[in-house]
């Protein structure tokens, strides 16, 4: 489905939702702050979707882009997430660096100046996901998860600021355990859930107390990350009002890419809302 901006809410802070509509840095075909001052105009949320790679292309803002950024932001009341550029892997001590902290401390320096609203982040748990996995030894990868998320939080002016999204192929609750007993927060993600074939809301409602980002986006042929138009009412509506009625007040992410997809979530997302507020 392709949307037009001219049907698209001009601006969804005329939504008066209790919770930030953001989109991801890759909307438009250009770089990080045209897509930032693009966006300003629409949503109030930013995610830097960021990579990185040896010896290639890299789009890690320089200092003067981080310094556009920041004042962009504070001048149109748009914030910024912070997609974490390499899976956490756990930590045995706090000596040890392993490469994936290096990564994030590094992107978390480069950004600090952004204020972000949150860091994005997965925890590395491949090797012990399946249910066949030993107890002790998926104790042990939380236990040791929980450190290495301790220690992340020191780079960071809350341990809030953290948010650990669950992913596909996982279990939905896998991540809960790891960080109960720290202070980070939760991003729930809403499209891995649908992809999977969760409900969405028990997982939600459970993780919300604590839920600083929301990702949102639909799926089309076995795929994710497409536009909200894609998904039926009876699917979408029951997600957006349990964060109404629970008046979140975090970021809810459409994550998606490109102009078409962008322009027809958010009108799905607009008639959701009203169909919502309609029942009350």
């Amino acid at each position: 489905m392709q949307t037009s901006s001219s049907e698209s809410p001009l601006n969804t802070r005329t939504l008066h939702l209790p919770f930030r509509i953001g989109a991801t840095s890759y909307v438009i075909a250009a770089d990080l702050l045209p897509n930032a001052v693009f966006l300003a105009e629409h949503v109030q949320d930013m995610q830097l979707v960021l990579f990185d790679l040896p010896d290639g292309p890299s789009n890690l803002p320089d200092a003067e882009t981080a310094a556009a950024l920041a004042t962009l932001g504070r001048t149109n009341d748009l914030t910024y997430t912070v997609h974490l550029i390499e899976d956490l892997s756990p930590a045995d001590s706090a000596a040890q660096h392993h490469a994936s902290l290096q990564k994030a401390r590094d992107v978390m320096q480069i950004t600090h100046l952004l204020t972000p609203w949150a860091y994005i982040l997965h925890l590395e748990g491949r090797a012990i996901r399946a249910t066949a996995t030993p107890p002790d030894r998926l104790h042990h990868w939380q236990r040791q998860m929980a450190h290495t998320l301790d220690q992340v939080s020191q780079w960071t002016d809350d341990a809030s600021q953290l948010a650990v999204e669950n992913l596909e192929g996982y279990p939905p609750d896998f991540v809960t355990p790891a960080i109960a007993p720290t202070g980070v927060s939760r991003c729930v993600d809403i499209g891995h859930l649908w992809l999977d074939g969760h409900d969405p809301l028990p997982w939600l409602a459970a993780a919300l107390p604590r839920t600083r980002v929301v990702h949102l986006h639909g799926l089309h042929s076995g795929r994710d990350h497409q536009s909200l138009a894609h998904m039926l009412p009876q699917q979408l509506d029951p997600v957006i009002d349990l964060l109404l009625r629970h008046s979140y007040m975090g970021v809810l992410t459409l994550e998606v890419f490109g102009e078409d997809d962008f322009w027809s979530s958010l009108v799905a997302l607009q008639e959701s809302v009203a169909r919502c507020r309609d029942r009350k």
